[in-house]
């Protein structure tokens, strides 16, 4: 982000992009062969990685483009508050996308399986299935899936909550160092955030591994399974994602393109990660231990 910064008074307006367009086709085609997928549609894969495939040219598309009107000094003061207020409001949005799925994991759990056993009202069990007993975890009436075995927390989850911490302090001794115009240093510790966060990706695909294979523990595992792998499953889009974005800043700061007054693209990534790490510690205690 290096380069004369235009006045606090100038707002740069941009050209009218076609990237939000074409980032609009990926995520349809990348929807659609998820419904495909679910239904067991022929063609799901297709459809779903062509749509993946041009999200991931979008992306490259558009943020390049950012990234050529930064470094050209085109951002005033105001821009860069602008870009501050849109990465909160967007953290924001995806602290309310997880709060919808640990509210589905609390209403089933501290809610809907008391009542489905009676609690409360006695004749909803009576009516309904009268030996349903209620416990956690359960693929509730009718035990759906057939039966299985949960992960066990002081596992592969508490490795994967270990390095997550570390990762979260290791970005933050980057953001030290780039405030303190340290290159070397801040490449250094964005490579380590970047191994680290794939590492754990690589420790949930062994987990995941171990669910399908050994415990029988799917999607289909009934309202623990769902619950299960939607909260997870989507905490590792996130590391994933989080994971390349910390490696375009790596790439980034390799360059030079960071400077102790200039450096919103990294710190947004920095807020993102430590987002990802406090989800991951929510999922750790109600998912795994609790």
């Amino acid at each position: 982000m290096a380069g004369a910064s235009h006045s606090k008074d100038v707002y740069y307006v941009p050209e009218p992009s076609y990237w939000p367009f074409v980032g609009s086709i990926g995520l349809l085609l990348m929807a659609v062969g998820a419904c495909l997928y679910f239904n067991e549609v022929g063609g799901a894969s297709l459809v779903g990685f062509t749509g993946f495939g041009i999200l991931v040219v979008m992306l490259f598309g558009l943020f390049g483009a950012v990234i050529r009107e930064s470094l050209a000094g085109l951002y005033s003061d105001q821009v860069d508050r602008t870009y501050r207020w849109a990465m909160g409001w967007f953290i924001f949005s995806e602290v309310m996308f997880f709060a919808a799925f640990f509210g589905a994991l609390f209403y089933a759990r501290a809610l809907a399986i008391p009542w489905l056993s009676g609690e409360g009202i006695e004749l909803t069990q009576i009516l309904l299935w009268p030996n349903f007993e209620a416990a956690w975890p359960t693929n509730g009436p009718g035990v759906i899936g057939g039966h299985f075995e949960t992960i066990h927390a002081w596992g592969l989850p508490a490795i994967n909550t270990a390095l997550l911490l570390t990762s979260s302090w290791t970005v933050t001794m980057a953001h030290h160092a780039v405030k303190d115009n340290a290159k070397a240093k801040t490449t250094l510790w964005l490579l380590a955030t970047v191994i680290l966060g794939a590492v754990f990706l690589f420790f949930q695909a062994e987990e995941y591994h171990e669910a399908y294979t050994e415990l029988n523990l799917t999607l289909g595992s009934g309202i623990y399974g769902s619950t299960f792998f939607m909260l997870t499953g989507f905490h590792g889009a996130h590391v994933t994602l989080g994971t390349l974005m910390l490696f375009v800043m790596f790439c980034r700061s390799w360059r030079g393109h960071f400077t102790a007054e200039k450096h919103f693209a990294f710190e947004a990534v920095a807020w993102y990660w430590h987002f990802v790490d406090v989800v991951w510690l929510g999922l750790f205690i109600f998912v795994y231990i609790v």
